[in-house]
Formats: C-alpha cells, structure tokens, sequence
C-alpha cells in the first residue's frame, strides 16, 4: 500500500515557502527558484510575452545591435527587426531567452 509521501511533502514545502516570502523572510528570487518539480506538472512556469517596444528596450540597454542580439540568440536579424517591429511574437526559446535577458541583463547568456 503506497502513500503519496512525496506530494504531501512537496505541498508542506510550497506551504512553508509561501509564508516565508510573504512574511519577508525568503526573497522573491529565491521564492522563484523553487522548481516544477516541486509545483507539479500543473504548474508549469511560463514565459512572459513580450512586446515589440520591451525587445527594442532590451537591446538598448544590452547596447547591442540587432545583429549582434541575433547571434547572441543565435537567431536571424530579420528576426530580430521582426520582433521590433511587431511583425511576429517571439515564442519558444526565443521569447525564454528575451525574457531572462530583460530581467537578469545580456550577463546572464555570457
């Protein structure tokens, strides 16, 4: 007779996680990092999408050309002015990838 032990365990842990960063004590970097091994396949993170203005914005700040941000992304410059100009969403590890840069900065892929 097999118990879940492992998914009461993991919802303990959630649990404790969520009072902490709520009570301050657990930063929300680090409330983050828990991972969909713990959440369960239900709860998946996924990428934020982002807008024509925020991947222009993001390869401003990172002082990049677009085709120096294309290879970067190892991605096409077409893409990347396609991107741009709102001609095409980014998605996949294109939008995973735009997504940490924005948050952690063009040092997070070096």
């Amino acid at each position: 007779m097999a118990t879940n032990k492992s998914g009461r365990l993991a919802d303990e842990l959630l649990e404790m996680a969520d009072v902490q960063r709520r009570l301050g004590v657990m930063d929300e970097a680090t409330h983050r990092k828990i991972t969909a091994r713990h959440l369960g396949p239900d709860a998946l993170p996924t990428a934020e999408p982002i807008t024509a203005a925020q991947v222009r914005e993001v390869r401003a700040k990172a002082h990049l050309s677009q085709a120096a941000l294309a290879r970067y992304l190892n991605m096409t410059t077409g893409y990347v002015s396609q991107l741009e100009r709102g001609a095409t969403q980014a998605k996949g590890p294109a939008l995973v990838l735009l997504n940490v840069i924005r948050r952690k900065g063009i040092e997070a892929l070096l």
